[in-house]
């Protein structure tokens, strides 16, 4: 089945409901890597998900402390032109290589970005990025407003078409909105992390910025494999082993939230990793989801995802599970007028 696509707010893309997120693909060997990764399995997995109709790939400066990008780039080069999808990716987290598994500083200085930004162009193997986007706010003091003179002037340059932030709040996009409008956002989103469906999911939606959601599934909590047993086997530098979403007491919220979608997975004939997606695409001013995989079949599992709509039963039932078993935070559906 073809894919269903959205138009990225004003941006004059319209991308698939999902994209491929290359978070994981970086691969082990820095603070927030999910542990060894293969690189041709990835690239297998970046060509599946493409043949499946997926039309853009969401990448990072920091994943994998550059890796990600390369392994992006090598995908991409096997890929004819009118197939190729847009490539995303983002800059501002600062790594010291000596010290790989240290916080990466979060900078937006205008020298900075350009930096990351030339090399980016390098490692993707590309003349153009489709959509630069921040992916945390400064740390250094430096004025939102220079940063994001900065990136405006890339897309006069050429070197960017569209340009967005991620993890910002309301009072960071309104200052970024006063000097250039703002193409996208993207911030957490999952049934489990909602809080972003209460603040800066309304005020794109309002501002006509695209929205891409990262981490629908909660970084593979909600999927039918997961399991608490899980978490004990995951490699000992995979970040989620530092994160309370996989510990007790969230975990055993969380994993009867995930239970709870599987009724409404056998109803559509597909995953509950699917469902999970499709709960966040059901928001509206919701554009597309970001969703990892390393493997071919993990793509399989999502990818369905663009191909149904969950009815209004099903988020009701959905909130339901949600307030029953505590699982998360933030508000459990769109607000009736929202949906209408």
């Amino acid at each position: 089945m073809a894919l269903s696509t959205r138009p990225l707010g004003n941006s004059g893309m319209d991308i698939t409901t999902v994209g491929f997120g290359a978070w994981a693909i970086g691969g082990g060997g820095w603070a927030y890597g999910w542990g060894p990764q293969d690189d041709d399995a990835s690239v297998a997995a970046i060509h599946h998900a493409i043949d499946r109709g997926v039309n853009w790939i969401d990448t990072a400066a920091i994943y994998g402390l550059g890796h990600s990008e390369e392994v992006v780039g090598r995908a991409l080069r096997g890929i004819s032109g009118a197939d190729r999808p847009l490539v995303f990716t983002k800059c501002g987290m600062i790594p010291d290589p000596s010290r790989p598994f240290e916080e990466p500083q979060r900078s937006l200085q205008p020298q900075s970005i350009r930096r990351e930004l030339e090399a980016s162009l390098r490692r993707l193997g590309v003349d153009r990025i489709d959509l630069y986007q921040f992916h945390w706010p400064d740390r250094t003091g430096t004025p939102v407003e220079d940063s994001w003179g900065e990136m405006a002037r890339f897309v006069e340059e050429g070197k960017v078409r569209a340009i967005g932030v991620a993890n910002f709040d309301i009072d960071l996009l309104d200052r970024c909105e006063k000097v250039r409008h703002v193409d996208s956002l993207q911030p957490p989103f999952s049934a489990i992390r909602r809080g972003s469906g209460a603040d800066v999911i309304p005020w794109a939606a309002a501002h006509d910025t695209g929205v891409i959601v990262y981490s629908p599934m909660q970084s593979g909590i909600l999927t039918d494999t997961f399991s608490a047993e899980r978490v004990s086997r995951m490699d000992e530098k995979d970040w989620r082993r530092r994160n309370p979403n996989f510990s007790e007491p969230a975990l055993s919220a969380n994993v009867a939230l995930r239970d709870a979608l599987k009724p409404i997975a056998e109803r559509h004939h597909t995953t509950v990793a699917a469902v999970a997606v499709a709960w966040t695409l059901a928001w509206p001013g919701v554009t597309g989801a970001i969703v990892g995989a390393r493997s071919a079949g993990q793509v399989d599992g999502w990818i369905p995802a663009a191909t149904f709509d969950l009815t209004g039963e099903d988020v009701d039932e959905i909130a339901q599970a949600i307030e029953r078993t505590g699982a998360g935070s933030g508000p459990r559906q769109p607000a009736a007028e929202a949906r209408r």
